[in-house]
């Protein structure tokens, strides 16, 4: 199944019959707002068969795996912003120095405009519709582009998105880079994009073009650390779902486990029997172990498991894009599987003596889109202020995504900007400064030629 690409005239005639929407005014009702989101909230449990049924032919998700990872995400969210919206578009009174007596200061939220939402091909529905739910919320139109590599879910939320919006508020496109290139040369007011660091420089470079803001939702080498006091079964249980789920193509999956000397042996044991009691002896015929997503990911992901020692896994199927779940141990920081990431069921294995030897790891690459710590949480919060990552957790892998009341984004080479809950309202909106000033007042304190100059250089 194959993709065809939207042609740059229709391209070209979606955003201008956007441009026309936008400048209409509708969106900036609330009551607009909201009916859109019950649209949206309405279409997906409509299609919520057919939605499962394109992502087990396209990633070999279970529908349990859908339903956990990628549909109810942006259910959850599409509620919390039906309920909040109101308070959150509220204009926002703030205090006034003094000294500018007799005027009144308020923040207004405006949404920015007509935006551009790229998603990626690994949770190709929850990271296309997710930002949609901001968009809306905010007011803005939005041009959405699905990822290729997933054709079947992103032919029915073509059609999903076909049959629930008017084309000049909510549109779709689809296509390979070609059409990539063509959408970033368009000028938007919001380019959110979701994808790897490589390909969010060429985002970021051709949005300047345009000074379009952006938010980057990217990725990299997410450390789990494991250290003396942790709870050895708990955190292999637990590593052990965040690494394979959706076999391991998650941006915020452990990339890599460093893991103290003398705890490594029986936390690399638990972690393959937490594999196997959640799949199976053979993983290869569990419903619930996906797929890598194409031949050019398997081969990618077959060099990266070609040095260490494999002590766990290590199966693959190139014809059924299939990789068990693979420990490799006696790992190198520079060998290949520890310089890029990974994005897949793959966990190399490093070994510390002192927590020391982690941050000072840590601090010396990029920083991650995640960070996960196993031991005592003083011992965790230590790490934490002494390392930076876009989020995380202490004793647990993965669920700070899964809080609607946090922020969600990347720092550094893992990206810019944050969405989920009140911050997806923050991403697609102006907050729009607004002072005003009665004319029942005048006072002649800033005016030239400034007779009242020593008194007002004491005011301020």
């Amino acid at each position: 199944m194959t993709i065809k690409n939207t042609s740059p005239e229709v391209i070209r005639q979606l955003l201008e019959q956007q441009r026309a929407f936008f400048s209409s005014g509708k969106t900036r009702s609330l009551t607009f707002r909201k009916e859109n989101l019950d649209r949206l909230l309405a279409v997906i449990h409509l299609y919520e068969t057919r939605i499962a049924e394109a992502l087990w032919s396209d990633l070999h998700k279970s529908p349990e795996e859908t339903f956990l990872t990628e549909t109810s995400i942006v259910t959850q969210e599409i509620a919390l912003h039906r309920r909040l919206l109101r308070q959150w578009a509220d204009i926002q009174p703030v205090s006034t120095p003094w000294h500018l007596f007799p005027s009144v200061s308020r923040i207004l939220y405006e949404p920015l405009g007509v935006s551009l939402i790229m998603a990626p091909w690994n949770y190709p529905f929850q990271l296309l519709f997710n930002p949609l739910v901001g968009a809306i919320s905010a007011g803005c139109c939005s041009m959405l582009k699905p990822s290729p590599y997933t054709p079947a879910i992103a032919r029915v939320m073509e059609e999903m998105i076909r049959e629930t919006f008017d084309p000049g508020f909510v549109s779709i496109v689809q296509g390979d880079r070609i059409v990539n290139e063509i959408l970033l040369k368009q000028r938007f007011d919001l380019i959110f994009f979701t994808g790897s660091p490589a390909l969010g420089k060429v985002v970021m470079k051709a949005a300047s073009g345009h000074l379009t803001p952006v938010v980057l939702e990217l990725g990299g080498k997410s450390p789990c650390i494991v250290d003396e006091y942790a709870n050895i079964p708990v955190a292999a249980k637990r590593i052990a779902w965040g690494k394979t789920i959706n076999a391991g193509q998650t941006c915020i999956a452990p990339d890599y486990l460093f893991v103290h000397r003398s705890v490594k042996d029986s936390l690399l044991r638990k972690i393959g029997e937490a594999i196997t009691g959640m799949y199976g002896e053979n993983i290869r015929q569990s419903r619930f172990y996906p797929r890598i997503v194409n031949r050019k990911a398997m081969e990618r992901l077959h060099q990266l498991m070609q040095h260490g020692k494999i002590v766990w896994g290590g199966e693959m199927d190139m014809e059924e894009k299939f990789i068990a779940p693979t420990i490799i141990d006696e790992v190198k920081p520079d060998f290949p599987v520890m310089q890029e990431e990974i994005f897949g069921p793959i966990l190399p294995v490093l070994t510390f003596d002192h927590i020391n030897e982690v941050s000072s790891y840590i601090n010396s690459q990029e920083k991650p889109l995640a960070l996960y710590y196993f031991g005592k949480r003083s011992s965790g919060r230590k790490l934490l202020l002494n390392t930076s990552s876009g989020g995380g957790c202490i004793n647990d892998t993965i669920l700070h995504i899964a809080n609607h009341y946090m922020p969600f984004g990347g720092v550094g080479n893992s990206g810019m900007g944050k969405y989920h809950g009140y911050d997806s309202f923050l991403a697609f909106s102006n907050r729009r400064a607004m002072v005003t000033t009665t004319t029942l007042i005048d006072l002649p304190l800033r005016y030239p030629p400034f007779s009242w100059f020593p008194l007002l250089k004491k005011i301020l």
